[in-house]
């Protein structure tokens, strides 16, 4: 450079090649045409799966952390859900051994009083345990499919139970399977009895659209409230009595109307069954009922148009006078 004149040359550092717009329409062409190659040729397939190879090490090592905190987290509350829960099965388990406890009382006394007053001994009910196979398809009913049948020694008419209380009762019988009719199904009726007033009644099914029942041809200044236990009254000869099966949801009592509508909530949950039992009915314990007596021969036809002429006399005899 000659002495005494100004380079107006940029230095290297702030010396530009080609213009913002001219990089950024070059990149985004090669950027298409890569994508456009990818998609059609898979040119980068090769590329993608040996980094891919290469970070997997690196991902799994940096997942550690968080699946030993997420694990930790898991394991801390399931310990704190089994401690909960047996603490729960403890305080069960004790309810339980001291009903169990009162029940071997009540049972014992009740025999005792029994052969005081000299009557027969309470019927023992046989029982088979069945699983629950299916539910059936009509939309329109509510009957579920049992894997016990006749070969197991279920009857028609059984009545079927689960821990919670009266489920159905069994309405066809097949060599390996049952179908059990619910009490929530339309056509299903069980006798009750309230164990709270002693009152007896009939429950039926179908109501609220198939899940609830309903306590039918009930005065409207019946006895009966909200939350009253109904269990069976055991006088059909089908059900055992004392099973509970509903409780009282709602009374409604109506002036205009001689009967209360009351709507129940049967004690036995069918959305969850799996397991239950099928009793076998009273009836086939029960002793058979007594032949009604034949009917007299009926007299004479002279005999029995004068008998059956008030103030007539038989014949042979004169008339009073």
């Amino acid at each position: 450079m000659p002495l005494g004149t100004i380079d107006r040359t940029p230095p290297p550092f702030f010396r530009q090649g080609p213009s913002a717009v001219t990089k950024l329409a070059l990149f985004s062409a090669l950027a298409v045409f890569l994508m456009a190659a990818d998609s059609r040729w898979r040119v980068t397939q090769p590329l993608r799966s040996a980094l891919a190879t290469v970070l997997l090490p690196v991902q799994q090592a940096l997942a550690v952390p968080v699946a030993l905190a997420t694990q930790g987290a898991s394991y801390l509350q399931g310990v704190k859900d089994a401690q909960t829960a047996a603490s729960l099965a403890r305080a069960q388990l004790a309810r339980q051994s001291e009903r169990a406890a009162r029940v071997e009382t009540l049972i014992a006394e009740n025999a005792r009083l029994r052969a005081l007053l000299e009557l027969q001994p309470a019927l023992q009910v046989r029982s088979i345990a069945a699983e629950l196979l299916y539910e059936a398809g009509d939309p329109y009913s509510r009957k579920i499919f049992i894997d016990r049948g006749a070969r197991a020694g279920v009857v028609a008419g059984a009545p079927v139970i689960n821990e919670a209380g009266v489920l159905g009762q069994v309405t066809e019988v097949y060599p390996l399977s049952s179908v059990v009719t619910l009490l929530v199904d339309r056509d299903a009726a069980i006798p009750v009895l309230n164990t709270r007033s002693q009152q007896r009644g009939a429950a039926f099914g179908g109501a609220e659209g198939g899940s609830a029942m309903e306590l039918r041809f009930m005065a409207a200044n019946a006895d009966v409230q909200a939350g009253d236990l109904l269990a069976t009254s055991g006088v059909d000869g089908v059900y055992p009595p004392g099973l509970p099966v509903a409780r009282v949801t709602r009374v409604d009592r109506r002036s205009d109307a001689g009967f209360a509508r009351i709507l129940l909530a049967p004690t036995a949950a069918t959305d969850n069954l799996r397991h239950l039992l099928v009793l076998e009915p009273l009836a086939l314990q029960m002793p058979p009922r007594p032949v009604p007596p034949a009917a007299d021969k009926p007299a004479g036809r002279s005999g029995a148009s004068a008998a059956g002429r008030p103030g007539m006399p038989a014949s042979g005899q004169e008339p009073r006078r």
